[in-house]
């Protein structure tokens, strides 16, 4: 598929990268040579047809190449995520038999270095950045030294590479992608060639990326999600812009220009939640119009969700005054005026932030898939988008709904199974090839698929009431102050919630009320705070059934991250982790004399 393109596009712009301060333009045909060369110097390391090679990085423009020199070189790709710990990345190493892997940095080098004595299999590390240390001795090499061997190589067999690619199999391993480990160790999900080239077809069928599309990608390549992103453009042949890092997305796009930006539901609710605090704090007349305007766009979220139209004067002004200048100020000041599309997916996106995107005029495209899927088994379609649905099916995928509303998949984008583990293959992939997904959803008269909530989230109080926590927590998360929560109470009388709070939102209430702090942990437990947060707990409960309400919460003095172990890569809250990190500040929320 990428060799194709390259025929038909080789002078194009196939990549966009900063290097020294500017942005650089890779061609395609320039992208094969330097994956001819990363192929041919694996096999000058004795790579075999199967072998399995890592790939520690975040996402950059030496990934792909990568990805495909493996390939190219008859391996299997294994992508490990880069904000994994020394003890993660072993993990994955052992599990999955890496012979040789690619480290994005001296820094990745470091947790490498640390887990060598647990990972005896593992011969070659290769850096794309950095250089290896006076103890390392051969075990690591530059990217640039493996492209040179690589050189060697092709002269000596110039023909090997084509040889090696013309006998892949459509069948064949093309990848491991491990599973997030929400709740528990990670699995090594199999993806073959035929998953990727079906996926890159089908999506380019639904009409979400455009052969003259400019993509920025700052997504984790050891996701799915960023997964079918790049196969869509090899397909389809748009420029791929690699942003520098994930705090500098709004930065690169406003430098870069780009008309598609795929990304996670957090991101989304980031933006919101700026705008809102940055309107409703502004001084004098501009923030009593923004909190006026606010107001209006509650109550018509309100009846949107209720399937009302919300009309009057007092709307209209409210979209002309202000929501029209923040959607000016964000399409051509931030974003760099030609986004055509977003495409949300990895999580849930709050339907009341999908509304406040489409007031703005910006066609969020949510989809939804599993890594077991290859990322994308449905997405709503840019002419026919359903908000608070992830669209129908790609065409050539099946849906079906279980007796008790679980989702099951069948079609070409299934995974072939989890590495080296059967028994769980067994309980995921039925014997007619349907997925179990573990999601429970609904499908409406037009085949678009309405995620409910995980199978193994939804929360069955002691009074026997069933209740989905991603809806709690994604209404909470559209508050200004709220950054995280997670709602809690499985076979409890009621439910509590754990929460951290924005910074920023919360220094700018500190400030209008007098309250000096230390530190973020001292200002997230200031009475003045936990107050703002007991209001918007109280207004999510206003429209909520007794059982569904928050009866009690806890702020936390830190934000949770990844590197603390509470978020998965894509910033999905790793329930079981936190549940047993904050088991005793959970138990006192049920402390019989706290509640009597």
């Amino acid at each position: 598929m990428f060799l194709d393109q390259v025929k038909r596009n080789p002078e194009s712009t196939a990549a966009e990268y900063k290097a020294g301060g500017s942005w650089q333009k890779m061609s395609w045909r320039a992208m094969a040579e330097r994956v001819r060369r990363i192929a041919d110097g694996l096999v000058a390391l004795g790579l075999q047809s199967g072998d399995r090679v890592g790939v520690l990085s975040s996402t950059r423009v030496e990934y792909p190449l990568v990805d495909l020199g493996i390939v190219g070189a008859c391996g299997i790709s294994v992508a490990i995520y880069h904000s994994n710990t020394p003890a993660e990345v072993q993990y994955v190493v052992e599990d999955s038999g890496l012979a040789v892997l690619f480290a994005e940095d001296e820094t990745q080098l470091a947790k490498l270095r640390h887990e060598k004595a647990k990972m005896p299999a593992l011969r070659k590390v290769i850096l794309f950045t950095g250089r290896p240390g006076p103890s390392d001795g051969d075990w690591v090499m530059t990217l640039e030294e493996l492209e040179r061997q690589g050189e060697s190589h092709r002269q000596a067999d110039p023909e090997g590479f084509d040889r090696r690619v013309a006998a892949l199999d459509p069948e064949q391993a093309a990848c491991f992608l491990y599973t997030s480990g929400t709740t528990g160790n990670p699995k090594g999900v199999v993806l073959t060639h035929k998953n990727w080239c079906y996926e890159a077809e089908a999506v380019s069928r639904v009409g979400i990326f455009q052969n003259d599309d400019s993509i920025l990608l700052f997504l984790p390549l050891a996701h799915s999600f960023a997964k079918v992103i790049e196969a869509a453009w090899w397909h389809l042949g748009a420029t791929m812009a690699f942003a520098e890092a994930v705090d500098k997305v709004v930065q690169n796009a406003g430098e870069i220009r780009p008309s598609l930006l795929p990304a996670v539901p957090r991101v989304f609710e980031k933006v919101y939640n700026t705008v809102v605090a940055n309107g409703t704090s502004a001084p004098g007349v501009k923030g009593k119009l923004f909190r006026w305007a606010l107001a209006h766009f509650e109550r018509y979220v309100e009846a949107r969700q209720a399937g009302r139209s919300y009309n009057g004067v007092g709307w209209s002004l409210a979209q002309k005054l202000v929501f029209s200048k923040v959607a000016k100020t964000l399409r051509e000041e931030r974003l760099g005026g030609r986004i055509r599309v977003f495409v949300s997916g990895g999580a849930p996106l709050s339907k009341k932030i999908a509304y406040f995107f489409d007031l703005l005029g910006f066609k969020v495209l949510e989809g939804y898939g599993l890594t077991e899927t290859s990322a994308a088994t449905c997405v709503n379609p840019p002419h026919q988008i359903k908000i608070g649905t992830v669209g129908p099916a790609l065409p050539g995928t099946e849906l079906k709904i279980a007796g008790d509303g679980e989702v099951l998949i069948r079609g070409p984008g299934v995974m072939k199974g989890y590495y080296n583990r059967p028994e769980a293959t067994a309980e995921s992939l039925d014997s007619d090839g349907w997925f179990h997904t573990g999601d429970i959803g609904e499908l409406d008269a037009d085949g678009y698929l309405r995620i409910t909530d995980r199978k193994k989230d939804i929360i069955v109080t002691a009074g026997g009431k069933n209740v989905a926590p991603q809806n709690l927590e994604n209404a909470l998360k559209t508050e200004p102050l709220i950054s995280q929560v997670m709602v809690h109470g499985d076979k409890r009388k009621y439910l509590t919630a754990l929460i951290t709070v924005q910074e920023e939102t919360a220094k700018k209430i500190a400030a209008e009320a007098g309250v000096s702090f230390t530190s973020y942990a001292d200002l997230s437990q200031k009475p003045v705070i936990r107050n703002a947060v007991k209001e918007a707990v109280q207004r999510l409960n206003a429209s909520l059934p007794s059982y569904e309400s928050i009866k009690d919460f806890r702020i936390l003095e830190q934000d949770f991250a990844q590197e603390t172990g509470e978020l998965t890569p894509t910033l999905k809250v790793k329930r079981k982790y936190a549940t047993q990190k904050f088991k005793a500040l959970l138990d006192a929320m049920y402390d019989e004399k706290a509640h009597d």
